[in-house]
């Protein structure tokens, strides 16, 4: 129910189109103070049009609108027209909508079962899995889920990194400096200490990358070595990246990297012949964009294929086998560049599906302001920094609930939690300077404190023995009208967050939701035998269910008790 839609309406009728509903519904403003109303609209423009006070027309408007049932009044102050909805009336609806639907609460069918593809995480084999993936895993996650919520089909993509000339770099440095027991024992540490000195002996002797280049097109080639060697290093990894991903609880649909792309390649370069795309630039294949871009680098000098190749090969696989309404490309905003080229050349080939396609691009994870680099061996684990949360999750449960069942298990939830809502709660845009501190405090703007709330709100109806029933729960508590008010605002958070690709929204609304129970907690005596206890219980279980979804679409699980 959009209340806020219904004043809308209501205005759009009462000035008889003077200003577009689009127009109306961004002047609308909440009060500064709750006594005030529940939406306010300004008159000052309408001062130009209607030649009279901002005041005047308010008050013309509070005599002639006419509002749907569950306003209660409006009310003109200073030039504005402020409305009231009834409290009782919305409380005992909105509570008994959520007691119905349960965490089908704010779904949609807004997809109606449309394919949606997700790209995201894609570490590259061979290499750490590092806290510079950490945004594009639980940003993608967390899109997947509300998009699921939405009403799309999802298939959920990891583009694994598992080509390109890195590889073969990293041929030539286990080659020359490897010890195969070593890479045995802990393959992802060995090949990353490998990988940092090829780069340290690259910078004094050039001749290492000429190496690293020619045993990339052996790789490309099919050469037998290079094969049996890159095939061990990616199952290696993947075995390493299993860890990660059942810490976080992320699944994916499809592990289809860059190399299962390697024989897909040829039809892409003769499309874009066929279609007279392809130019020669100084030896390497280009395909030119815009004017304001510079050309689209398809296959360079020596024969070898890009990026670039790979993506456009894996956008038309998608789009054939999927047959795709949307396709999200969850990956950092440096790469802005390379998808503008990407949706240009694919709209120059004739793909009209190329408008579905969309970059969700993200800030970094800093470390003393500075990037993150895998290259020189400044990189933080992100397996290490969930390990760490876990046990001080483990260290604060001993302390303040030592005899609490399965802590292990809760720990696990409160620490992959703390890491995940740290970094969701964070526009997407914004760079986020990694603090374990920060990460992991358990009181403040953090995902243990929204986990507390929904345990406090269970912990609240196994006490009050609250049971369900098919009884009408009729609230009248102006105490709790910040938490109605709240609730109401799921459904229309969920719709901005999938159109913004911005999963910020829903851990600020879990915020949002969880201070407003608290300080009703703070202020009333739930469990207190009073004619509105059960109303009051059924509050208390309305927000344990619409946190407890919340969380879940953040990719977070709500334990019972902490």
């Amino acid at each position: 129910m959009n209340y806020k839609n219904m004043f809308v309406e209501a205005l759009f009728i009462q000035l008889q189109g003077t200003l577009e509903k689009t127009v109306l519904e961004n002047m609308i403003e909440k009060p500064k103070y709750e006594n005030m109303g529940d939406w306010a609209f300004p008159c000052f423009e309408l001062a130009k049009v209607y030649r009279e006070s901002p005041q005047t027309i308010a008050d013309k408007l509070k005599q002639n609108l006419e509002l749907p049932a569950l306003f209660e009044k409006a009310e003109t102050v200073g030039g504005y027209l402020n409305v009231f909805l009834h409290k009782s009336d919305v409380s005992t609806y909105i509570i008994n909508k959520i007691l119905s639907e349960k965490s089908n609460y704010g779904s949609s069918n807004t997809g109606h079962n449309k394919v949606i593809t997700i790209d995201f995480s894609s570490p590259n084999i061979a290499k750490p899995f590092s806290m510079g993936h950490l945004r594009s895993t639980v940003i993608g996650n967390a899109l997947a889920n509300i998009a699921e919520k939405s009403g799309y089909t999802t298939v959920k993509i990891n583009h694994l990194g598992d080509w390109g000339t890195q590889f073969g770099k990293l041929i030539v440095a286990y080659k020359k400096w490897g010890d195969e027991k070593k890479v045995k024992e802990k393959p992802i540490k060995e090949l990353l200490k490998l990988y940092i000195q090829f780069h340290e002996e690259a910078e004094q002797y050039e001749d290492l990358n000429n190496e690293g280049r020619e045993w990339f097109k052996k790789l490309e080639e099919g050469n037998e070595e290079a094969l049996s060697l890159w095939q061990w290093f990616r199952e290696e990894s993947l075995k390493e990246f299993a860890k990660v991903y059942d810490l976080l609880g992320v699944k994916f649909d499809s592990y289809n990297g860059e190399a299962f792309y390697n024989d897909k390649m040829d039809h892409v370069i003769q499309l874009l012949e066929e279609k007279n795309l392809l130019q020669v630039s100084e030896g390497a294949r280009i395909v030119e964009v815009s004017n304001d871009m510079p050309p689209c680098l398809i296959k360079k000098k020596d024969g070898t294929t890009l990026y670039a190749t790979r993506d456009l090969a894996a956008a038309i696989y998608r789009q054939d086998t999927y047959q795709f309404a949307k396709a999200l490309y969850v990956v950092g905003h440096e790469q802005s560049l390379h998808f503008k080229q990407l949706f240009s050349v694919l709209e120059k080939m004739g793909c009209t599906w190329h408008k579905g396609l969309a970059h969700v691009p993200f800030g970094m994870i800093l470390k003393d302001g500075k990037k993150m680099s895998t290259r020189k061996g400044k990189v933080v684990l992100l397996e290490e920094v969930l390990q760490d949360a876990i046990k001080l999750a483990e260290k604060n449960i001993s302390e303040k609930n030592p005899t609490l069942a399965g802590k292990d298990e809760v720990a696990r939830q409160i620490g992959t939690g703390a890491v995940i809502f740290h970094d969701l709660k964070n526009y997407r845009l914004n760079d986020i300077e990694f603090s374990l501190e920060d990460m992991l405090r358990f009181e403040g703007e953090t995902g243990p404190y929204v986990q507390y709330t929904h345990a406090r709100a269970s912990s609240i109806l196994r006490k009050g023995n609250f049971q369900q029933t098919d009884e009408v729960m009729q609230l009248d508590d102006d105490q709790a009208w910040t938490i109605i008010t709240t609730l109401v605002e799921f459904p229309n958070v969920l719709k901005r967050a999938l159109n913004d690709y911005d999963p910020s929204q829903i851990a600020k609304y879990t915020l949002d939701l969880a201070k407003s129970f608290n300080k009703y907690y703070g202020s009333v005596r739930i469990l207190e035998e009073h004619e509105q206890k059960q109303a009051r219980l059924a509050l208390v279980y309305s927000v344990q269910t619409v946190l407890q979804e919340a969380l879940r679409l953040l990719g977070i699980q709500a334990p019972d008790e902490m």
